[in-house]
């Protein structure tokens, strides 16, 4: 009897123990209210060599009349911007919903290689960020307010992830774009974004040589650059076949399947790069031409016009992209892998790749050409 009492006078006490324990364990505890979820941040380079950093923070308090707070300072590291920052607000900062980076055209100018290093190693801080150059200053396309739009950092997010979705921009999230930094036979890219009035819009595409922004893509050319940078589905072109007196022939793509393939012959001076593209579409809109889609024949004609323009325009593309030096395509990697490792780390690709041979096939397929009678 003595045993069994003493055995149930021993429980209330372990129970206080474990208690006590659940209760220590809850002291990393964070009020939602006291939290400051940066969601997104920009970085701009000053004349004095400082960074100008800001982020932009959602309020959820119920006595709050603003829904979101944007911070900013200036300091030589983003670490100590942070730490700075934090004295501006009542809030607790922290980055675990870090959701868009925009760097200013000052900053990527720059190069941007520690900034990447420093974002990488922080745990906090998700792969699947999303990466934007603003065409001008990011702070100020950040703290602007439209009038359309009460967040602006949630309008920014939508919008790149809208853009992409359709293909005319590249999906650059922090680990693609750290990626292809990282791989010598590639460069990253990213999408360029600008104020334009009261609203936001897609600027093109940034090229990067290594980790510093060498150039950009028009938006009207976007399409062709997706179709050579890799393959992808549902998308839409328009495309001005010819320019004639008083009308223009012009065809709109939707539906829009796209592939690639990169086949590297010869070596030294006599290497060539060949790049297949192949698209299946189908036609919503065409006007200004002679060719009745209802037709065969017709339809053949057409699909010979779409091939010749996006090959003779994405070769345009790729001159381009060479006289900038950035290999945003990926045909070092081609070249790596036809000559091997041991010869490509013996090769100045940098120097070699301006003067290589590139030429573009495409073989357009429509699939259909919508109702007709």
């Amino acid at each position: 009897m003595r045993n069994f009492s003493s055995r149930y006078m021993r429980l209330p006490l372990l129970l206080i123990f474990a208690g006590s324990l659940l209760l220590g364990g809850c002291g990393d505890q964070r009020i939602l209210e006291q939290v400051g979820l940066i969601q997104t941040t920009s970085y701009d380079l000053l004349p004095n060599g400082e960074l100008k950093i800001a982020v932009a923070i959602p309020r959820v308090e119920a006595e709050s009349n603003q829904e979101r707070e944007v911070l900013r300072t200036s300091a030589p590291t983003s670490k100590q911007a942070r730490i700075q920052m934090s004295r501006q607000t009542s809030l607790q900062l922290v980055s675990g919903q870090l959701r868009v980076t925009l760097l200013g055209k000052s900053f990527v100018q720059a190069g941007i290689g520690d900034h990447l290093d420093t974002q990488t190693r922080d745990p906090a801080i998700s792969p699947l960020m999303k990466i934007a150059v603003v065409n001008g200053d990011a702070e100020q396309l950040l703290n602007q307010r439209y009038s359309q739009h009460p967040r602006t950092d949630l309008y920014i997010e939508r919008l790149l992830g809208k853009e992409s979705d359709s293909h005319s921009i590249p999906k650059a999230t922090l680990y693609e774009f750290v990626r292809d930094y990282y791989d010598d036979g590639i460069d990253p890219v990213a999408p360029m974004i600008r104020r334009a009035g009261e609203n936001i819009v897609i600027d093109g595409i940034a090229l990067f040589k290594d980790d510093r922004y060498v150039g950009r893509i028009p938006e009207k050319d976007a399409m062709i650059f997706a179709c050579l940078h890799g393959g992808f589905k549902q998308g839409e072109l328009g495309i001005r076949l010819r320019k004639k007196e008083k009308s223009t022939e012009a065809v709109v793509l939707t539906s829009l399947v796209s592939s690639r393939s990169i086949k590297v012959t010869g070596a030294g001076d006599k290497m060539k790069v060949a790049i297949d593209m192949h698209l299946n579409a189908t036609v919503s809109e065409y006007i200004g031409g002679d060719l009745k889609l209802g037709k065969p024949r017709d339809l053949k004609k057409l699909e010979q016009k779409i091939s010749a323009y996006m090959a003779a325009q994405a070769e345009l593309l790729v001159k381009k992209l060479q006289q900038a030096g950035a290999d945003s395509i990926g045909i070092g990697s081609y070249v790596r892998n036809h000559m091997g490792y041991p010869a490509w780390k013996k090769t100045n690709w940098g120097e070699r790749y301006p003067r290589i041979e590139v030429h573009c096939k495409v073989k357009t397929r429509i699939n259909n050409v919508g109702k007709m009678k």
